[in-house]
C-alpha cells in the first residue's frame, strides 16, 4: 500500500517493485490512500482506501475497518505498507485482520518528519514483523529512535532494466558543451538548489563551455529562477521542469550534482550511475552506500567550495568522467537491478511466513503491497 501515485521517488519505487512482484511468485494486490498521480496509469487496478483527509478521525477508523475486512476476505498472508501514511493505515488494519506477516517501510532518514510523526511511526513499527528500509542509514535512524535492530531489513531501491538502455539525448550534444545537472523536486529547501546555482555561477566564470541543467518542478521554482537571474547565469542555466523520460535527460548530461542535506537512498544518484553519469553528492545519509568516493564519483561536505573543487576535477578531465561513469554503471547493475530487488522482497515474505510455520505453495500466496 502506498500513499498516492503522484510524482516522487517513493512512488516510482512503489510502481517499479509492485510491477516486478506481479511477475514473480506472489499474487499481488495493490492499495493506496488516494487514487491520484501520474503513475496511476501504471497500476490501474489499485484500490483506494481513503481516510478522507485525516488518519485520526472517525472516517479513517471506518476505512481501516473496511481495509481489514478486505484483507480477511482476500485471505492475504503478507501486508506491506510502503510509506508514512500507508504505514499508519495498513499496519493496524492488517493486525485487525490477523494477517500473518505485516511489514512496514521507512524510506527516508526521518529528519523530514516532525518529532511527533517519527514517534508515532516508530510506535506503529513495533506492531510489525519487519520494517523495510532502503538504506543502512535509514535503518540506523530507526534503531536510534528505539526500534529493535532485529526488526529492520535493508532492501535498496530498484532500477528497471530500461534505466541501463542507451537512448538518444533530449538536449543537443556538442563536443564543445559540458552539462552539469541537478535532478530534484523543487519542493523543499533541504534539496539545496541554491547551492547548485551558486556553484554554477562560480564555475561559469572559469569554464565558458559549461551549461547547467535543473530537472524537476515545484513551488520553489519561481524563486529559484529569480535567484539564477540575480546570479547572472542567463542562458547558461536551463530549467527543464518535470521530465518523464529521465534516461533521455541523463544522456544529455556529463555530471550530476546532488547537494541535498537529507537523503536515504537517492533515485537521482542511482539513475545517473545507471546512465554512466558520474555524481558529486553531499556525504550524508545513504549517499556513501551508492557512491565510492574517488572511484565512481565524489562525496563532499555541504559547502560551495567543496562542490566547486570536485566539479572542477571532472570538468577538466574527460577521461576521469568516462572512467567514473563506467564504474558507476557497473556497480548499480550488480546491486540494484529490479530482478535482484524483487528476489530480496520475495525472500523476506517467504522467511516471515516460514517463521509463522505456514506451509506455502509459491504461485498461490497472496500479498497486499
Amino acid at each position: 500500500m502506498a500513499n498516492t501515485l503522484e510524482r516522487g521517488g517513493t512512488e516510482r519505487q512503489f510502481v517499479t517493485i509492485a510491477g516486478a512482484l506481479k511477475e514473480g511468485a506472489f499474487e499481488v494486490g495493490l492499495g493506496c490512500l488516494a487514487r491520484r498521480g501520474e503513475f496511476l496509469g501504471n497500476v490501474p487496478d489499485i484500490l483506494e482506501f481513503s481516510p478522507a483527509g485525516s488518519l485520526f478521525k472517525l472516517r479513517s477508523l471506518r476505512t481501516r475497518a473496511a481495509l481489514a475486512r478486505h484483507l480477511h476476505k482476500q485471505k492475504i498472508l503478507v501486508a506491506h505498507s510502503f510509506d508514512f501514511y500507508a504505514n499508519l493505515m495498513l499496519i493496524p488494519a492488517a493486525g485487525l485482520a490477523r494477517v500473518p506477516a505485516v511489514i512496514g517501510s521507512h524510506r527516508q532518514l526521518g529528519d523530514l518528519q516532525t518529532p511527533m510523526q517519527f514517534r508515532v511511526q516508530n510506535m506503529m513499527f513495533r506492531l510489525c514483523d519487519r520494517v523495510v528500509c532502503n538504506s543502512r542509514a535509514a535503518a540506523a535512524r530507526l534503531c536510534e529512535g528505539g526500534l529493535s535492530e532485529g526488526k529492520t531489513v535493508v532492501i535498496p531501491n530498484a532500477l528497471p532494466d530500461d534505466a541501463f538502455v542507451d537512448v538518444p539525448p533530449m538536449l543537443p550534444v556538442s563536443p564543445k558543451t559540458i552539462r552539469i545537472g541537478m535532478i530534484a523536486r523543487m519542493n523543499h529547501p533541504l534539496k539545496n538548489h541554491r547551492i547548485f546555482l551558486r556553484v554554477a555561477a562560480r564555475l561559469a566564470e572559469r569554464f565558458r563551455d559549461v551549461e547547467f541543467v535543473l530537472v524537476g518542478d515545484g513551488p520553489l521554482r519561481r524563486e529559484l529562477e529569480a535567484f539564477a537571474a540575480q546570479l547572472g547565469l542567463g542562458n547558461r542555466v536551463r530549467f527543464l521542469g518535470d521530465q518523464p523520460r529521465m534516461s533521455a535527460v541523463l544522456a544529455s548530461l556529463h555530471v550530476t550534482m546532488l547537494p541535498s542535506s537529507s537523503e536515504s537512498l537517492s533515485n537521482a544518484i542511482l539513475e545517473s550511475m545507471a546512465a554512466g553519469v558520474p555524481v558529486v553528492a553531499t556525504n550524508v545519509g545513504g549517499n556513501p552506500e551508492l557512491i565510492q568516493d574517488g572511484e565512481t564519483g565524489f562525496l563532499v561536505s555541504l559547502a560551495d567550495d567543496a562542490f566547486v573543487e570536485a566539479l572542477k576535477r571532472l570538468l577538466a578531465d574527460p577521461e576521469l568522467r568516462r572512467t567514473y561513469g563506467q564504474r558507476a554503471r557497473l556497480h548499480v547493475s550488480r546491486h540494484h537491478r529490479v530482478d535482484a530487488i524483487r528476489h530480496s522482497h520475495e525472500q523476506l515474505y517467504q522467511s516471515l511466513l516460514a517463521e509463522k510455520n505456514l506451509q506455502i505453495e509459491l504461485g498461490t500466496v497472496k500479498s497486499f503491497v
